[in-house]
């Protein structure tokens, strides 16, 4: 009888030790300011977007990558649009999708990729979201005003299109 009383305690204290031991979840953190809080300004014009998927296509040309791109307003909605000759069908909804989420959430898709692979299944709960880099979105003076997403590559070379899309911005 007194061995599983000893017993009983010895589990008991290492049940607590190792709920001490637990690392604190990252999702409780409280932050000082909110991260991506990039305020909303005027819709891009489509002569700006169709600039920004002239740079991104150029881009995707001299590596002979057959990319889709779309440019999303500030409110995530569709402005401009161009598929390769040769892009896969299913980037057509992908690089919207990237787009979407770039503008209506304020930040990379690379964040939601970079969560999901750290382990924060938190992000696959939220509508909307994509784990894929290659949407950014597009700020004007300090102002969000759209956002571009490319895919039919690599998440990396789709990246490096939307990033040359982002740079005719400027």
């Amino acid at each position: 009888m007194r061995f599983h009383r000893l017993a009983a305690a010895a589990a008991v204290f290492l049940l607590a030790s190792a709920g001490a031991q637990q690392p604190a979840n990252p999702l409780d953190n409280i932050p000082e300011k909110i991260p991506f809080d990039i305020p909303y300004g005027a819709p891009i014009s489509l002569e700006r977007a169709d600039a920004v998927l002239n740079a991104a296509l150029g881009e995707a040309r001299k590596h002979d990558w057959k990319l889709v791109c779309a440019v999303m307003d500030s409110g995530g909605q569709l402005v401009a649009f161009k598929r390769m000759d040769g892009a896969q069908l299913a980037s057509i909804e992908i690089a919207q999708h990237k787009a979407r989420a770039s503008a209506t959430f304020r930040r990379e898709t690379k964040a939601f990729e970079a969560g999901i692979q750290g382990g924060n299944t938190y992000l696959v709960t939220l509508d909307g979201v994509i784990g894929s880099r290659g949407g950014i979105p597009l700020v004007d003076g300090g102002r969000l005003v759209g956002s571009i997403g490319c895919s039919g590559g690599t998440g990396s070379q789709d990246e490096v299109g939307a990033k040359a899309g982002v740079a005719a911005l400027r």
